[in-house]
C-alpha cells in the first residue's frame, strides 16, 4: 500500500446464501451491505467510497444508487473470481493516501435461483469475441480449461486424482463445521471418483457448487476504528496480477497468476508464508486449491498433491487450515466468490467463526491469515495479506 495511513476492515456480512428463490441480485447486496455497517457499527453516511461489480449496465453507479449511496471514490474493475481482492487493494491504497475514508465492497448474485426460474442459463464459457475466437472452435469450455491445467500438473509432477480427491473431502468436512453452508455431508475420496464426469479429470465433487448469495466488506481508515464496534483486521498488504487471456498464451499450465501476487502481498506485508495461521483460496475446482497453495509458497511447486495430503487443510488438526467456512466447494458459490474469502478470513481473525474456528497450538486465536482470489482460468490474482487487531 502507498500512503500513511493504516487500513483495516470494520464490518463484513453475507447476505441470505444457498438457496434463496425470493430475491433479486439488488436485495442480495441490500442485505449484505446493510449487515456490514452493522458489523462496524457505523451508518451509510461514514462511507464515501464504493466499490462493485457484476450487476447493471453501470456498475457500480446502479448499486450504488440502490443502496442510496452518493461515493466520491469509486471501483468497478472485473477480473472474475479475484474481483474482490484486487478491489480490496485498490480500496486499501485510496483510504492510506486520503483519497477516500470509508470504502464498502459489495457483491451479490442470484446464479443459482436464475438457472432454476430459467432465467438464465449455465454459462459454458466467456463468449466468442477478441481472442477467445480462436480457442471457441475447439470446444474449450471454462471447465475444460481447468481440466487441462489439472492433467498438465498430473502429467508434469505425477499428481494424483486422489490427491486432488482430497481437497474436495477436506474442503467438505470444514464445510461440515459451518451451519451456513450449503452442503455439510461428508464425501470420501470413493465418492468423489465415482461421481459424473464433468471434464476429465474432474467429477461433480471436483468442480465448485452453485448457489445464490451475497456478500459485503467495509475498509476504512485508522482513525475510525475507534468509533467502531468490532476489533480491527489490518491489510498488511495486497498484490495483483494478470497473465494471460488465450489458453495458448499461458506460458504453464501449472503455474497460477497467484505466483506473482503472492509474492507480492507477502513481501508488503513483511510477513513469510510460513507465518500465515490459515489460507482462504478461490476454489471453482480442486485444482486450485493444489496449485495456488504451491504459488503462495506454502509447498514447493509440484509438492501440492503431497501436501494435501493426511488433513492438512482441515480446521480440525490441519497443519495449515484451508477453506475454513467449506469453500465454494461446498459453502457457496454464487458467481465471483472473492468477496466471500475476505469475509471468511475476518472472522477467523476474530474469534467469531464457531465450531470451525482456526485455533494456534497454543490455544490462541489465528494472527495472520491471506485470502487469495483467482479470476477467469487462472488469467488474474489478487492476494491479500489480514493481520489481527
Amino acid at each position: 500500500m502507498t500512503g500513511s495511513r493504516k487500513v483495516a476492515v470494520v464490518g463484513v456480512a453475507l447476505s441470505d446464501c444457498g438457496r434463496v428463490d425470493d430475491a433479486t441480485a439488488y436485495t442480495l447486496h441490500a442485505q449484505a451491505a446493510r449487515r456490514a455497517l452493522a458489523d462496524a457499527g457505523l451508518g451509510r453516511e461514514a462511507v464515501d467510497g464504493f466499490a462493485s461489480a457484476g450487476l447493471g449496465t453501470l456498475a457500480p453507479v446502479e448499486v450504488a444508487e440502490y443502496l442510496g449511496l452518493r461515493p466520491t471514490w469509486v471501483d468497478s474493475t472485473s477480473v472474475g473470481g479475484s474481483t474482490w481482492e484486487v478491489m480490496a487493494a485498490h480500496a486499501a491504497d485510496a483510504i492510506a493516501a486520503g483519497r477516500a475514508r470509508a470504502v464498502l465492497l459489495v457483491y451479490g448474485s442470484t446464479a443459482r435461483a436464475d438457472v432454476k426460474a430459467g432465467r438464465r442459463t449455465g454459462n459454458l464459457s466467456f463468449g466468442a469475441g477478441g481472442p477467445l475466437q480462436f480457442e471457441v472452435p475447439y470446444g474449450h469450455t471454462l471447465i475444460a480449461k481447468y481440466a487441462m491445467a489439472a492433467r498438465r500438473h498430473m502429467i508434469e509432477h505425477g499428481t494424483t486424482i486422489e490427491q486432488l480427491a482430497e481437497v474436495a473431502v477436506q474442503t467438505r468436512a470444514n464445510a461440515a463445521l459451518n451451519p451456513e453452508a450449503m452442503f455439510r455431508t461428508p464425501v470420501t475420496v470413493d465418492e468423489v471418483l465415482s461421481g459424473p464426469m464433468i471434464a476429465d479429470p474432474f467429477t461433480k465433487l471436483h468442480c465448485c457448487i452453485r448457489s445464490d448469495g451475497g456478500a459485503a466488506v467495509l475498509l476504512a481508515a485508522e482513525e475510525y476504528v475507534r468509533d467502531c464496534r468490532t476489533r480491527p483486521v489490518w491489510v498488511l498488504g495486497t498484490g495483483e496480477h494478470v497473465s494471460h487471456a488465450a489458453m495458448s498464451q499461458w506460458e504453464d499450465f501449472t503455474v497460477s497468476p497467484a505466483a506473482v501476487s503472492g509474492g507480492l502481498a507477502f513481501r508488503r506485508a513483511g510477513v513469510r508464508p510460513s507465518e500465515m495461521d490459515f489460507a482462504e483460496i478461490y476454489d471453482a475446482f480442486t485444482y486450485m486449491t493444489l496449485v495456488t497453495l504451491e504459488d503462495l509458497g506454502f509447498c514447493a511447486k509440484g509438492e501440492g498433491g503431497a501436501f494435501v495430503e493426511k488433513g492438512r487443510l482441515r480446521v480440525a488438526g490441519g497443519a495449515l487450515p484451508v477453506n475454513t467456512d467449506g469453500g465454494g466447494l461446498s459453502a457457496q458459490h454464487p458467481g465471483m466468490r472473492g468477496l466471500f474469502l475476505l469475509v471468511e478470513a475476518v472472522r477467523q481473525l476474530r474469534g467469531e467463526a464457531g465450531d470451525r474456528q482456526v485455533r494456534r497450538a497454543d490455544g490462541g486465536l489465528p494472527e495472520l491469515g491471506v485470502a487469495s482470489g483467482t479470476g477467469g482460468w487462472f488469467c488474474s490474482s489478487g492476494t491479500v495479506v489480514l493481520g489481527r487487531g
